[in-house]
């Protein structure tokens, strides 16, 4: 015949799986916390990839018009090769009085970002359709060091691209 547990020895018994469970689950929970950590403390060593921006967003909402000079700065200055390409409402931000008029919430001017992607040697593209539609002309794109796009400088961007980002 079995004899009957304690009462009390039970509840310790239940008590310590319970606590051993949780401090499990606990380290668990932080290896993921731990690889991240040990992954940067190796280095920065990543694929250098070839992005693509493309962007149709003008004046008329600064912020979004903004991204794609912002992000292809960001990923510029993290050792990426990036090309923008402007369509629509887009390219009037070649305009010099257009960028300096636009202002993103939370970050600087336009005409400030433009100035340091021209500096990291993005190249930006300027649909010629969409620039003669809207009067944009080579003197604005001179300034910035763009070109005017095609369809056939589009397709060359998608197929050169290891990722487009369309903002």
């Amino acid at each position: 015949m079995i004899s009957p547990i304690d009462p009390m020895l039970y509840f310790s018994l239940l008590l310590g799986v319970f606590m051993a469970r949780r401090s499990f689950l606990r380290q668990l929970v932080a290896l993921p916390v731990v690889g991240v950590a040990s992954s940067l403390a190796q280095g920065t060593s990543h694929k250098s990839l070839n992005i693509m921006m493309k962007s149709a967003w003008g004046s008329d909402d600064p912020t979004k018009a903004a991204f794609p000079f912002l992000h292809g700065l960001a990923l510029s200055e993290a050792g990426h090769s990036v090309q923008i390409f402007l369509l629509g409402e887009a390219v009037s931000l070649m305009r010099k009085s257009v960028a300096a008029a636009v202002v993103p919430v939370g970050w600087p001017p336009l005409e400030q970002t433009l100035t340091k992607v021209v500096e990291r040697h993005v190249q930006i593209y300027a649909c010629g359709a969409c620039s003669r539609a809207r009067a944009v002309l080579q003197a604005d794109l001179d300034q910035w060091g763009a070109k005017f796009g095609n369809p056939a400088i589009f397709v060359s961007l998608v197929e050169w691209s290891d990722r487009v980002i369309t903002e």
